[in-house]
């Protein structure tokens, strides 16, 4: 039997056909499959042309258009709501390509991946930030994701934001001074916050270049306190995410784990972590905090090892070799 797994995110896809016992058949990457950024059919036209080629890499053969897969797990961003994980799924399944398809958020993929248990809480802090619930019980507590819509804050492009909001009033003096005024414009290579504002303004720099500055923001905040304060408020919002997930769920005596993720999560240092893990301790003294850098795209192959049945070696095996691709 054969798994196909597949994290479609926000910047790039990887897709990956996994044996049943583990083994990695294949495994390719393209661009961002997001139905949210390119639409239901631009979404499906991205993995048709992954699947197509991961296929060929594996050298498999399709008796009579049989399907390839028993088993599809499609994990990925732009499917907030229920509603979009059924009409992706129904547009999936139709092609195929597995005999049993299913479609869920893309941060249920780091729960899977990032936790030894496999249910517990994810958060995923990338262009923007998400967070998934799994009791043992199988009970769920997801978020709407939408951004200022639902109340979120604390994305790359929150943060990006932020820096440049920062930068223009230090250099106005509406705000507190800070290097943020000279680190942000000197990134786009220029001078003053003022000139990077008429250049996002008129198009000459796209705003969602923004995404680039939170390297910027957490190097700048061991030295300058309007920086630090950016980073604070992330792990603020991070906390108040596994702490609202947690009592939810009435996690809070268990054992549990939540598993962090996403570009923002590998800039910050040690610090940042003891502290969010020293307030989640204050809801459930067994919290345990587990960064993690795994791709996704692991927790999607796991799921599918699970639903054919694949023993534990099955499940380290593709974590080793997909770790290593």
């Amino acid at each position: 039997m054969i798994v196909l797994a597949v994290d479609g995110g926000n910047s790039k896809t990887d897709l990956a056909l996994v044996a049943s016992d583990g083994r990695v058949l294949s495994l390719v990457r393209g661009p961002l499959s997001s139905p949210h950024h390119l639409g239901v059919d631009g979404s499906v036209e991205v993995l048709e042309r992954l699947f197509g080629e991961a296929v060929r890499e594996a050298g498999i053969e399709s008796a009579n258009g049989a399907p390839v897969a028993a088993v599809a797990r499609l994990c990925m961003a732009g499917v907030d709501f229920p509603a979009e994980e059924e009409v992706l799924q129904e547009r999936i399944a139709k092609l195929g390509w597995a005999e049993a398809t299913s479609v869920a958020n893309d941060t249920f993929a780091v729960l899977r991946a990032g936790t030894e248990s496999g249910w517990g809480v994810a958060i995923v802090c990338g262009a923007g930030i998400n967070c998934v619930g799994v009791a043992p019980d199988g009970r769920q507590v997801r978020f709407a994701a939408l951004g200022e819509l639902s109340g979120d804050w604390g994305g790359g492009y929150d943060v990006g934001m932020a820096a440049v909001s920062a930068a223009a009033r230090s250099e106005d003096r509406r705000g507190p001074k800070t290097s943020l005024e000279h680190a942000v414009p000197a990134h786009f290579g220029l001078s003053r916050p003022q000139e990077l504002a008429e250049a996002i303004h008129t198009g000459t720099i796209e705003r969602r270049r923004v995404l680039e500055l939170p390297p910027i923001v957490f190097a700048e905040a061991e030295r300058d306190e309007v920086a630090a304060a950016i980073v604070e408020r992330i792990a603020a919002e991070i906390v108040d995410l596994a702490r609202a997930a947690l009592t939810r769920l009435e996690l809070q005596r268990d054992r549990v784990e939540v598993a962090l993720a996403g570009g923002l999560i590998r800039s910050m240092d040690g610090r940042v972590l003891d502290r969010i893990l020293e307030e989640l301790r204050a809801v459930a003294p067994r919290v345990e905090l587990r960064p993690t850098a795994s791709p996704p795209v692991i927790g999607a192959a796991l799921y599918g090892l699970d639903q054919i049945g694949a023993d534990a070696t099955a499940h380290d095996r593709v974590r080793e070799e997909l770790a290593g691709g």
